[in-house]
């Protein structure tokens, strides 16, 4: 997810706000799905950064392709 870190506590739960989630495609572009206030749960993050807004607008979500992810077997 992308969003704005609202809060976080101890266990690196976090409060994003105005998030959103970017599904990646093989055959058309990026899609951004809108997910508005969001609660993670510590034990799912994996990696917390800061994007570049200026970098991040420049991107042309359009015509970025990527093959999905295979699903997590346990």
């Amino acid at each position: 997810e992308i969003g704005t870190l609202k809060g976080f506590d101890q266990t690196i739960n976090l409060i994003l706000d105005e998030s959103h989630e970017r599904v990646f495609s093989s055959s058309q572009g990026v899609e951004q799905v809108v997910l508005g206030l969001y609660i993670v749960r510590g034990d799912n993050v994996a990696v917390i950064g800061e994007i570049d807004e200026e970098t991040d607008s420049a991107l042309d979500l359009g015509n970025i392709r990527a093959e999905p992810l295979n699903s997590v077997v346990h």
